[in-house]
């Protein structure tokens, strides 16, 4: 059995029912970023680094509302949710070290602590997984 296969296997035994209630309110924040990004899309592009019609920078913003939305819904009902974990680390890699950071280390700065507590949580529910109560328990259990 290979290291991915062991982590795999302990974050599913050792998968306590209260950190279901966090994943989906993990969830409901990422849903919750991704519309304020896509109900105001300058802001973004300005998180980005200013859009200019750069083919790049297009790309992250629309990467970036997309993967907020649809990763933070699935995360929420526990589908894919390693996959989703995944797709949404760039985007708090960058949030905490290259956009919020640069702002200050300080208590005032709420994007930072949010960005921090969103990304240790993404690092805990890549381990750990989905949990009992989640799509992914649920399509395990009946595909017998």
């Amino acid at each position: 059995m290979n290291l991915l296969h062991r982590v795999e296997h302990w974050g599913d035994t050792h998968h306590p029912a209260w950190t279901d209630a966090l994943r989906i309110m993990l969830g409901f924040i990422l849903v919750l970023k991704g519309i304020s990004f896509i109900s105001d899309t300058t802001y973004l592009s300005q998180l980005v680094g200013g859009l200019h019609f750069d083919l790049w920078s297009v790309m992250i913003v629309h990467y970036v509302a997309f993967a907020h939305l649809m990763g933070g819904f699935l995360i929420a009902v526990g589908c894919l949710t390693r996959l989703m974990v995944i797709l949404q680390l760039p985007i708090l890699v960058g949030a905490v070290f290259f956009v919020n950071i640069s702002r200050g280390f300080s208590a005032l700065n709420s994007e930072l602590w949010l960005s921090l507590v969103v990304l240790m949580l993404l690092l805990l529910f890549l381990v750990i997984g989905s949990g009992r109560f989640s799509m992914d328990a649920y399509v395990k259990q009946n595909a017998r």
